[in-house]
């Protein structure tokens, strides 16, 4: 049996770091996101890379943290507000952006993770998403050609593991980490527990460890929020 298990991110990141890496990272938001791995990117100081990612987190938060520190070169996002750093590099043009719509950009990771390098969707069609793009009518409909995305390396956060790598995610934490795992070249994976090999039930593993190379602990989290809304207390 492999252990794939390492004492922390920079140990499990080290020999897998350079600059102008394209590496596919999960996470929604603020939830499911590999901090701990993207702490370590940060640390190493590569410079130039291209992130696939859903969001840039928000202002010195997940990739958002790279982007303060300028290891970004370009992001290839579906939605990219609430992070005012992304925001003013972009208009400064020091940072360069492909918007992708976010079920395109999930199907872009499956279809690497697939060994395919294109597929043709209808979304995006007639819009700024197509410029450039290849177009091809079927049946009286046009679409779009659009690339998978084979990464060079995968940075993704879940909730358990064995130590052979199996993985299960938990709840919405599970977002964009499956499709990103599987189109990278080497997977890193940080969970919040390890647990026995053989106890997590076959039917239940949502990530097999095949597509995992190497596994940390990341724990504990803080838990974050994005934004916080309160009100003042009704007078009683």
């Amino acid at each position: 049996m492999v252990n794939k298990l390492y004492p922390d991110a920079a140990a499990a990141l080290d020999g897998l770091l350079r600059d102008g890496l394209l590496i596919a990272c999960g996470g929604f938001g603020l939830c499911g996101v590999p901090e701990r791995l993207l702490d370590a990117v940060r640390d190493a100081g590569v410079q130039g890379l291209t992130f696939a990612s859903n969001n840039a987190g928000i202002d010195n938060e997940g990739i958002g943290r790279l982007l303060r520190t300028r290891q970004v070169k370009k992001m290839i996002s579906s939605y990219v507000g609430e992070n005012k750093e992304f925001e003013r590099q972009y208009l400064a043009g020091e940072l360069e952006v492909e918007f992708c719509p976010q079920g395109t950009l999930a199907e872009r990771m499956r279809a690497g993770g697939a060994g395919i390098p294109g597929f043709y969707t209808r979304t995006g069609v007639g819009t700024l998403v197509a410029e450039g793009k290849e177009v091809k009518n079927f049946d009286g409909q046009d679409y779009i050609l659009e690339r998978g995305i084979f990464a060079d390396l995968a940075l993704v956060k879940a909730w358990r593991a064995d130590a052979t790598g199996n993985v299960v995610f938990r709840k919405t934490a599970r977002n964009f980490n499956v499709p990103a795992a599987q189109c990278g070249k080497i997977c890193v994976v940080e969970v919040e527990e390890i647990v026995p090999t053989g106890s997590l039930d076959p039917d239940a593993i949502h990530l097999p460890g095949v597509y995992v190379q190497r596994l940390i602990v990341g724990a504990p989290y803080d838990k974050k929020i994005e934004f916080r809304t309160t009100r003042s207390r009704e007078i009683a």
